[in-house]
């Protein structure tokens, strides 16, 4: 359900600036040397620190959580857990790019998930879109350009970069009627997704073996801006625009984190887009245009056998 006086136009506005600071983590964990395990747990625990000023307020002035909030919030942050770690073992499989394309499977999971379970319905808009923003994406994430990773496990890597995609729409599907329950909270069910994800991480990092905090300064210094930039602002902006928007119209902008990925490298790390890339990032932004843009009722729920343009 859409909180009463919410702007529909602001709401979108506001995820797609949460989906492109969200594409500043790779190359800050990059930056950062830490490996995959190590740099998961970091972001979510680091941001755990910036959430916890806001947690203090948001407590004391609209009181605890509601039971069903924290539940929501903690199962959302053990899918997040869960697509963290199978996608990063899809990059090392795979390679990056196509890792990228195979987690883009959340934008039709999302949808789907949303329909069985709560009968959101989905537009046709959306439906004719989904062919331009699966080729655009492909185009982004190399896969007309890159040969990929020959790790020897790329059956593995593809298996887990759909799980991964799928997880991570999970996350969004939890993460929004968590948030819908008290839309005055913007930080509380956001930092107890977060919370249930580093105690995931931390768990397999122990248990792995693998955590080396032995970063220096340096490395220190960009996963802190990942926790703040990448997870805490990102996750509480993506939060309050998922609440706001039905999944049909928010999924493909969830799009535009890969994107704002292959840019930020590129203005960063001197990583040069091939010319199939910056096609697929013209064809996908083109497309999640088309599937967002225009007059139409956000946050509704259509009722079955209704019509939906």
């Amino acid at each position: 359900m859409t909180p009463r006086g919410a702007s529909p136009t602001i709401a979108l506005w506001v995820l797609v600036a949460g989906c492109l600071l969200a594409g500043t983590s790779s190359t800050f964990i990059r930056l950062s040397g830490a490996n995959a395990v190590t740099a998961a747990f970091l972001r979510c625990a680091l941001a755990l620190l910036a959430f916890a000023p806001f947690i203090v307020m948001e407590w004391r002035r609209y009181g605890p959580p509601k039971r069903r909030m924290v539940v929501l919030s903690l199962i959302a942050g053990v899918l997040l857990a869960a697509d963290y770690l199978m996608y990063t073992q899809s990059v090392l499989d795979v390679g990056a790019g196509v890792a990228t394309v195979l987690i883009g499977v959340q934008v039709v999971a999302l949808p789907i998930l949303t329909f069985l379970f709560v009968r959101e319905r989905v537009a046709r808009r959306f439906l004719i879109a989904l062919p331009v923003m699966v080729a655009g994406l492909a185009l982004t994430g190399g896969l007309g350009s890159a040969a990929g990773s020959d790790s020897g496990h790329q059956v593995r890597g593809a298996i887990l970069g759909v799980l991964a995609g799928i997880c991570y729409a999970g996350f969004l599907f939890f993460n929004r009627p968590a948030g819908a329950i008290d839309p005055r909270m913007l930080f509380l069910p956001t930092a107890l997704a977060t919370a249930s994800s580093a105690v995931v991480l931390g768990a397999v990092g122990l248990g792995s073996r693998t955590f080396d905090f032995d970063i220096g300064v340096s490395g220190w210094f960009w996963l802190s801006l990942v926790a703040i930039l990448g997870q805490a602002l990102t996750f509480v902006l993506i939060a309050y625009g998922l609440v706001r928007l039905d999944a049909g119209r928010a999924a493909p902008i969830m799009l535009l984190q890969p994107i704002s990925a292959v840019l930020v490298g590129a203005l960063v790390l001197a990583e040069r887009p091939s010319l199939l890339q910056l096609l697929g990032i013209v064809l996908t932004v083109g497309a999640v245009a088309l599937a967002t843009v225009g007059p139409r009722t956000i946050g509704r729920r259509t009722e079955p056998g209704s019509a939906e343009a």
